[in-house]
């Protein structure tokens, strides 16, 4: 991975997991999805390689955009109105609290909670 060099015994990684109630219905297309993945990406200053997404055949979808700095993914149940988020990046000028600012705006939550994992030995 690009940007993950470790330093004074630890790796510079942020891991945030979040869970979102959106009781208004996001567009779950695929390529909305992967453009949605792609834009906090881009938002966070990663580097974005490759966005996979599968819709599942009644209701929700998981999608994962893959990072030369890690990954972000995001995990729908529209049944539930709840949204899982995981945005882990790595390096010195990542920003990934600005991907989940991405991402909340554009899905527009009426609840957000978020956990910081610390990573690394």
């Amino acid at each position: 991975m690009t940007g993950c060099s470790k330093t004074k015994g630890t790796f510079r990684t942020v891991h945030l997991i979040a869970d979102l109630e959106a009781p208004k219905k996001m567009n779950e297309t695929p390529a909305a999805v992967k453009k949605l993945l792609w834009g906090a990406a881009k938002a966070a200053n990663n580097t974005p390689l490759k966005a996979s997404v599968y819709k599942f055949p009644v209701q929700g979808i998981t999608g994962v955009v893959i990072l030369a700095e890690s990954h972000i993914a995001i995990h729908t149940w529209p049944e539930h109105n709840h949204i899982a988020l995981d945005i882990f990046t790595c390096g010195e000028n990542t920003r990934p609290y600005a991907a989940l600012e991405f991402l909340k705006n554009k899905i527009k939550p009426t609840k957000v909670r978020v956990k910081l994992l610390k990573r690394g030995l």
